[in-house]
């Protein structure tokens, strides 16, 4: 620390000021691009997804205008927001009445008549709707609701777990397989901005990096019981018998 004083105490006030100038100038013209427009307008309660989580969502599951979301963990809802530009319906589902009422009035904001946002613990209760497209749980103990969600997924539709632990991401997975998913695709997002400037081309010293994991899980078909095949009939009408196991073992000359 003192020597960060020291070598500071070298530099002008002018430049000290220039730098952080440049920096505010930087970060309001970095909000722009991160942020779309739309998003300005929508108020911040707890955390939120963010447009490259949300973009990846929309993109990976393969969602459009005649898809139905279930939405788990609505917080601000701005992920609902962010689906009911792209679905048909969005029903978004929050366990605390504070943060309800602010999706609710975000969804408002954006003028989306297609997101409903419902007060229930899912954890507890489940949904309502049936075979929906996708499903997205952002919540604690989000592996607890996957065996909820693949009774409400239509066949290979998609549940989306967004957690911010690796631990989280290790139990989502191994409860969805269990549950009956499959084809899982882990990931994460990170957006590194690139500076064009006169005087040169290069990253940006900071960016929007890791916010969470994102798990994608298909709903598979359950394989039908496969029943033992017939004994093979033989000329004389019987059942042939099948060899055993010690009928087809190599006869060992000389090894008793």
């Amino acid at each position: 620390m003192q020597f960060l004083r020291h070598r500071l105490g070298r530099v002008p006030a002018s430049r000290i000021k220039k730098v952080i100038l440049m920096s505010k100038r930087h970060r309001e013209e970095s909000n722009s691009v991160y942020w779309p427009a739309q998003a300005s307008k929508l108020k911040r309660g707890p955390a939120v997804i963010l447009p490259k989580d949300a973009g990846l969502i929309i993109a990976l599951s393969g969602i459009d205008k005649s898809s139905t979301v279930l939405d788990a963990g609505a917080g601000s809802g701005w992920l609902a927001v962010q689906l009911g530009r792209v679905a048909a319906r969005v029903v978004s589902y929050e366990v605390r009445d504070e943060f309800a009422k602010i999706a609710a009035g975000n969804a408002k904001k954006a003028g989306l008549d297609n997101v409903e946002v419902r007060l229930r613990n899912v954890l507890a209760d489940g949904f309502d709707e049936q075979d929906a497209d996708l499903i997205c749980l952002d919540l604690a103990d989000s592996d607890q609701m996957l065996t909820h969600a693949f009774s409400s997924l239509k066949e290979n539709g998609v549940v989306v777990g967004y957690l911010p632990h690796a631990e989280q991401l290790k139990a989502f997975v191994q409860a969805g397989t269990e549950a009956g998913f499959g084809q899982w695709y882990c990931c994460e997002c990170n957006v590194r901005e690139i500076l064009v400037r006169a005087h040169g081309v290069r990253p940006a010293n900071t960016g929007l990096l890791y916010t969470a994991y994102l798990a994608f899980g298909r709903k598979m078909a359950r394989a039908a019981e496969k029943k033992p095949p017939a004994p093979r009939p033989t000329p004389h009408g019987r059942p042939k018998e099948e060899p055993s196991k010690r009928d087809e073992e190599p006869i060992l000359h000389g090894i008793v």
